[in-house]
């Protein structure tokens, strides 16, 4: 497993139930956990620094019931990096703290290229990987269907003072589409798509059914170059070795690391936080 080490503003206290107990920068929040299916310690909503509970409703979704006044949004910071915190519907923050071992290792890749790096971001969400490639020295389209998600990612860059990250609102597959046809290529992709999902015109998207099919789609969007290639999934149950096995049908053997990510605990325990598969070329 590989386990993201390097946070100072961010940690799993608690666990169990169900839940996480979280210290996010001052402000501590407990929020469901699909992984955690052991029994707390202690009840973790009596802990007396709680600030913010996200509390799943019987039918469905859920809202958050805040214990003190807490700021609209806070920052974090990551080796210098900053990113805007926001509790946000659906028990999200905005950002997902295990993705600092897949930040440090594209870090790595990067920089150690010696080349301009084109970088296509699937799925990017708020921005993170898309802020971390393009302060490694990537030139970075960021694409995602939310319009929202895409201004928390602008917030994110100019939080850090990079401008080298071109946004796009748009379906990722239709996206994909049009570069082949317009013979636009990358030298990286990350994708980081979600379990389910509905398109812009209705299609719906389901992991375990349109995951192989995307990643043979965006081969055709890779240069003559390729750095690497990164899928994340958070879906439970999608083991490592699928990613990996998806990786090896398309893009040859060889040069593939495939694991599951998770945080450290101050129960000394890891918490899983889903799985990796990364292609390198050399």
């Amino acid at each position: 497993m590989k386990i993201a080490q390097d946070w100072l503003d961010y940690e799993v206290l608690a666990t169990g139930d169900g839940e996480k107990l979280e210290r996010w920068g001052e402000f501590y929040l407990l929020r469901p956990d699909p992984q955690v299916i052991w029994h707390a310690k202690s009840e973790l909503s009596k802990f007396k620094d709680l600030d913010g509970h996200y509390l799943r409703s019987s039918s469905g979704g859920g809202s958050w019931k805040f214990y003190k006044a807490l700021p609209e949004a806070w920052q974090v910071s990551w080796k210098g990096l900053k990113f805007i915190i926001k509790p946000m519907g659906f028990k999200h923050t905005g950002l997902f703290p295990e993705q600092a071992v897949n930040w440090q290792d594209l870090t790595n890749v990067i920089k150690k290229a010696g080349r301009p790096i084109k970088i296509l971001n699937l799925f990017a969400y708020t921005g993170g990987a898309s802020v971390v490639c393009a302060k490694a020295g990537g030139v970075v389209t960021h694409v995602d269907a939310s319009k929202g998600m895409v201004e928390r990612a602008k917030e994110n860059a100019t939080l850090n003072g990079i401008t080298n990250i071109r946004y796009i609102v748009d379906d990722c597959q239709k996206f994909i589409e049009r570069e082949i046809r317009r013979g636009n290529t990358y030298d990286g992709i990350i994708m980081d798509p979600p379990s389910y999902g509905r398109g812009t015109n209705g299609q719906m998207w389901k992991l375990e059914d349109n995951l192989f099919d995307f990643v043979s789609l965006t081969k055709k969007v890779l240069s003559d170059r390729p750095l690497f290639v990164l899928i994340s999934s958070y879906t439970t149950g999608l083991q490592a070795s699928v990613l990996h096995n998806i990786l090896t049908l398309v893009f040859g053997e060889g040069g593939i690391d495939a694991d599951e990510i998770g945080l450290p605990t101050d129960e000394k325990i890891v918490l899983p936080c889903g799985a990796r598969g990364l292609k390198l070329w050399k």
